[in-house]
């Protein structure tokens, strides 16, 4: 039924193309390449079914990108080829009717790793947490500097947003870079063949940590060179199984250094001095985006970039207008009233970490609102994320934990999100477990006052973005 990955990649426009699941945030980008590079595009989606985020769907019609429900009916022609996740059951309208036909079919992942390997400069950022970001900096420095990449992202890149491209997840360029952030959470990390690699992070997410050292070990090692963040112990410890190295973070074991000294953080943006420990070059820093762990994140496009050949000087510039990625400590606004709304797509301990460090950075009482990502994830690393939410924020600080999101299929729901909350109240913190997100955003706005945070936390779910936008609404 299938034809090998390269093959198919290799004959691009050959094929009509038909993506199950085509609004999803790792198949859209993908789609948005295949029909800028001229392929025939069309697919399906649950949630354009369902009525979820219209105006993403009239926006890829508008594209020439065909639509059909998710019933099977849009595969019809001999020579399609089907995307669909691994993930996706058999069950499904389009699985069977591609089965039935005899259609090749590839993974999401089985067609990255083929656009990505037959590029003639492929990125690769790899790490836990802040892969979109560092993607979409690396990409951003690229375009800066005239080097016209191409960009696959998880998420809509600001920089990039225009009338025409509203949901900049991607980026077709003519040059020879190619630039991805790759996922270790299905374990198709190791399709992808990198002349240059990132490494951000090693931590806690959908595997155990032995199996992660194993992923990343073995990207390390493929990568023609690579840029390891020497802050991150286990990282570091991957780092001699690299071919050639360059080694980012805030501590001494740095090459492209932040001196701690010199940071200086305010609520929408921070700054400081970059050090180039092979020369002993100093340089000013000055990010629109918040948080220490966007300063490291800057710091590993630094690194990254400079293995592709960008001066420093001239990446750290174009940093200086990197606006930042949608539901990436967004801010959504701030009301008459004083309650500033924040729009993340934190879903994992590490990530949700860094979101609240940020917050607690500045003063001000802390609402969170964490939508889980799935009822798996939840088992996975459910005790990590309590932890997180119970020491991470203070005694007048609260957290609201809706039921986890869920779209359909046959996943095991029988723990969810009041096991966290009960785990996050037991070790000190202040959590409540309502299961309807609407019912939690009427709690949002009966508890807000002055001065407040308001951040919502989840990930899977485009509909949150708009579900934050609705509580500033109702704040006003």
């Amino acid at each position: 039924m299938t034809q090998p990955a390269d093959l198919i990649a290799r004959n691009l426009t050959a094929h009509p193309w038909f993506f199950c699941g085509i609004g999803g945030s790792g198949m859209l980008p993908l789609a948005l390449i295949l029909r800028g590079l001229g392929a025939t595009v069309a697919g399906s989606d649950r949630s354009r079914d369902q009525g979820r985020t219209p105006e993403k769907f009239a926006w890829l019609e508008s594209l020439g990108i065909t639509l059909h429900p998710q019933d099977g009916s849009g595969i019809v022609a001999p020579g399609q080829v089907l995307v669909a996740s691994a993930a996706i059951e058999d069950s499904v309208p389009e699985v069977a009717a591609a089965r039935a036909l005899g259609l090749a079919r590839l993974s999401r992942a089985d067609l990255l790793a083929a656009l990505f390997n037959r590029a003639a400069r492929p990125i690769a950022v790899a790490g836990t947490s802040g892969k979109s970001t560092v993607t979409g900096m690396i990409g951003w420095i690229l375009t800066e500097v005239g080097r016209d990449p191409t960009i696959m992202n998880g998420a809509v890149m600001k920089n990039f947003v225009a009338p025409d491209t509203p949901f900049a997840s991607a980026r077709v360029g003519q040059g020879d870079d190619f630039v991805a952030e790759v996922d270790e959470s299905d374990g198709s990390i190791a399709l992808y063949r990198p002349a240059i690699g990132v490494l951000g992070n090693v931590s806690l997410d959908h595997k155990s940590l032995d199996e992660l050292r194993v992923l990343f070990g073995d990207f390390v090692a493929r990568c023609g060179a690579i840029a390891i963040n020497a802050d991150d112990a286990e990282s570091m410890a991957l780092a001699p199984r690299g071919r050639a190295t360059l080694t980012f973070g805030m501590g001494p074991d740095a090459v492209i250094a932040a001196d701690p000294a010199s940071i200086r953080e305010t609520p929408t943006g921070i700054a400081a001095t970059v050090i180039d420990r092979r020369c002993g070059a100093r340089h000013d820093l000055a990010l629109i985006v918040p948080g220490r762990h966007n300063l490291m994140n800057a710091l590993a496009a630094l690194a990254g970039a400079d293995l592709a050949r960008v001066p420093l000087a001239l990446a750290i510039a174009a940093l200086g207008r990197f606006a930042g990625l949608a539901r990436r400590f967004d801010i959504v606004g701030t009301s008459a009233g004083g309650v500033t709304v924040i729009d993340d797509f934190g879903h994992n301990p590490e990530k949700v970490a860094a979101t609240l460090a940020t917050l607690r950075a500045h003063p001000g009482r802390v609402i969170a609102l964490f939508q889980p990502h799935g009822y798996g994830p939840l088992r996975q690393m459910g005790a990590e994320l309590a932890d997180v939410l119970a020491t991470r924020l203070t005694k007048d600080d609260r957290v609201i934990l809706t039921d986890p999101v869920y779209f359909g299929g046959t996943v095991d729901r029988s723990v969810g999100s009041e096991r966290i909350a009960g785990l996050i109240n037991a070790a000190g913190g202040h959590a409540r477990h309502i299961p309807a997100r609407a019912d939690a955003g009427i709690a949002i706005v009966a508890m807000a006052r002055p001065g407040d945070r308001v951040v919502v936390m989840g990930a899977r779910d485009d509909t949150l973005a708009i579900f934050a936008a609705d509580i500033l609404a109702q704040l006003a």
